[in-house]
């Protein structure tokens, strides 16, 4: 079965907690990009547009820079949103058999759909940082937490995606 044209494709409803995850997903990319719009005439010209490692700002660009994130937001979201829909071309161990595809389509698309919306929750909360920033309501950011939590937001459930994936089959 390592030939993903070959595998089975299963019609497997979405669970729960992939609805729970969509949903805050969702709610964060279209509340930082409603925020955007509303605020839009009142950004000044020079945002920041990159941040170091301990999160200072270390570069200011043009207002139009904060289009970049929700476009990225975007292009993560229908890319991922599709290999959601198809789990049977994921890349899969060997132990992958007719009786236990339909556990592995399943953690797959749940693990993909995790980091889908993790990265959502991630641009939005760059982007307010952004505007906030630059309208002076917040004068620091996240300052040297925001890197921590983001690799450790995107590292775990990958870390425990592959150690819940290797239970399987066994």
């Amino acid at each position: 079965m390592s030939n993903p044209w070959k595998r089975p494709k299963l019609t497997i409803a979405k669970t729960k907690s992939e609805w729970v995850w969509d949903i805050i997903g969702y709610l964060f990319y279209l509340g930082s990009i409603a925020l955007l719009i509303i605020v839009w005439n009142k950004i000044p010209s020079e945002v920041p547009a990159h941040y170091n490692a301990v999160g200072d700002v270390d570069r200011w660009g043009s207002k139009m820079e904060l289009l970049i994130l929700p476009f990225v937001g975007a292009f993560i979201f229908l890319f991922m949103q599709v290999l959601e829909k198809f789990p049977e071309v994921h890349n899969y161990p060997s132990r992958l058999n007719e009786s236990n595809a339909e556990q592995f389509y399943l953690h797959s698309r749940k693990l993909l759909n995790q980091i889908k919306n993790i990265c959502l929750i991630l641009f939005s909360l760059i982007l307010v940082e952004s505007i906030s920033i630059a309208n002076d309501w917040w004068e620091g950011g996240f300052g040297m937490w925001f890197l921590p939590i983001t690799i450790l937001g995107t590292g775990i459930p990958i870390v425990l995606g592959i150690i819940k994936q290797r239970k399987i089959g066994r």
